[in-house]
């Protein structure tokens, strides 16, 4: 997909969270001056689309800044202050302002374990990556480690068919780690570039479902030294704060390799990614903007900062 399309669809995926962020920014240059009932309004602006506090008062700052040194502002003009500076709070480096690529084995297969709660849209964006991933050829192989939830392992064959991924799966109630043991062994005898195992998403407050995930990484790293390459955990904006609870979590027993966001299309509240971003300095590599296969992208801080704003 062309560098444009890809914009405009990051553009209709954000457009809630745009909308809100639009108007009191508008109503901000066509006052033509940064008035304290103003700034108290962006203010609730950004804290309402879960930006965070820090971010809101560095972002009120630019603001602030920019009429003190440049007077009457026009709005392309603000508006690319405050890019700049969201980029800077997504990105800590200049490399960063790239899409975080995957963490590849050193010979395939690399192994991509997908960690979340019940609901977050895990399963299908393990399907969404796998298409990602298929897309110059790979061969990539599904884990159905959740043998917990009802109709997870059908839930999964239906999608592993629908991108043509190969699918390992035991029976309902089977031992996660056992699954995901015969998963390593056939990824290698199957020439496999990519296994990608699907896990349970029980409360994140329960600690036997974290246990049961270390097994499974431990288990899998038996088979396949360095295995999980990836951690990617799931999680869907519309929740707003409650992300990063579950992040905090997830990232505490787990050691979170990356993030996904889902659902932003859904919600005025996709400042959480920067919340996120901000406080775990754990990459945000996919967010999905859409339910179609072709609707999650790699995260790019610029590109990300430019859909909400320009």
């Amino acid at each position: 997909m062309a560098f444009r399309g890809i914009l405009d669809k990051l553009k209709t995926g954000l457009k809630k969270t745009h909308d809100r962020l639009a108007d009191p920014l508008v109503r901000l240059v066509r006052g033509r001056r940064a008035d304290q009932d103003t700034l108290d309004e962006l203010e609730a602006t950004f804290l309402q689309a879960d930006m965070g506090v820090e971010t809101t008062e560095r972002l009120l700052d630019v603001i602030r800044d920019t009429y003190k040194d440049e007077g009457r502002v026009e709005l392309p003009r603000l508006l690319e202050r405050l890019e700049a500076e969201l980029v800077g709070e997504l990105a800590e480096d200049a490399a960063g302002r790239d899409a975080a690529p995957l963490n590849l084995a050193p010979t395939p297969p690399t192994v991509i374990l997908v960690v979340g709660v019940n609901g977050t849209g895990k399963t299908t964006t393990i399907a969404k990556l796998a298409k990602i991933l298929g897309a110059d050829g790979t061969k990539t192989l599904f884990a159905a480690c959740d043998t917990f939830r009802a109709a997870a392992i059908e839930q999964l064959a239906i999608w592993a068919d629908r991108v043509g991924a190969g699918l390992v799966k035991h029976q309902h109630g089977a031992d996660p780690a056992a699954v995901a043991f015969d998963a390593a062994e056939a990824a290698l005898a199957r020439g496999a570039h990519y296994l990608i195992i699907d896990t349970a998403g029980r409360l994140h407050t329960k600690v036997n479902l974290m246990e049961e995930i270390k097994k499974i990484q431990r288990t899998v790293a038996k088979k396949l030294p360095g295995a999980p390459h990836e951690t990617l955990l799931v999680l869907d904006a519309t929740t707003g704060q409650n992300a990063l609870q579950q992040a905090r979590l997830f990232n505490e027993a787990l050691g979170l390799t990356g993030l996904v966001l889902t659902k932003l299309d859904g919600t005025a509240k996709g400042g959480i990614v920067i919340a996120i971003q901000r406080e775990f300095h754990v990459p945000v590599k996919f967010i999905g903007v859409g339910e179609g296969l072709d609707d999650l992208q790699p995260f790019v801080p610029a590109e990300f900062a430019r859909a909400l704003l320009e």
